[in-house]
C-alpha cells in the first residue's frame, strides 16, 4: 500500500460539480494505484468559495464511505490523535503521522482513509 496522496481542489477554484467530479476521479485514481490515504485540500470558507467547497465535498466523501469507496473520513477540526478515526488511519498509513495539520483543527481539509 502507497502513501498519501495530497488533492488540492481549492488550488483550481472550481465550481462545485467540478470539484466533486475532480474529487472522485482522483479517489478512483487513488484506490486503483493502493494509495492508501487521500488527504483533501479544499479550505475552509474564508473566501465564501471554499465554505462550499468544504461542505458539498464532505457530503460527497460520507456518501463514498457509504457505498465502500472510502473506509474514515475524517474532518481537519477531527483531525487528532485523541480521535479514533485518526489513531486507524496512522495505523493503517503511517506517512500520516508526519502530516503536518495532525493535531491542529484545519477545517480546511479532510482526510479519506482508503484502506
Amino acid at each position: 500500500m502507497a502513501g498519501v496522496k495530497i488533492l488540492n481542489i481549492e488550488a483550481g477554484m472550481p465550481t462545485v460539480e467540478e470539484a466533486r467530479q475532480i474529487l472522485l476521479a482522483e479517489l478512483k485514481h487513488a484506490k486503483q494505484s493502493g494509495v492508501a490515504a487521500v488527504k483533501i485540500i479544499h479550505g475552509y470558507g474564508s473566501t465564501g468559495k471554499g465554505g462550499a467547497l468544504r461542505g458539498a465535498l464532505r457530503t460527497s466523501l460520507l456518501r463514498r464511505k457509504k457505498e465502500g469507496m472510502v473506509t474514515r473520513v475524517i474532518f481537519g477540526e477531527k483531525w487528532s490523535v485523541f480521535e479514533d478515526d485518526a489513531r486507524y488511519a496512522i495505523e493503517h498509513c503511517p506517512d500520516l503521522r508526519n502530516d503536518r495539520d495532525l493535531n491542529h483543527s484545519n477545517e480546511g481539509i479532510t482526510i479519506a482513509v482508503l484502506v
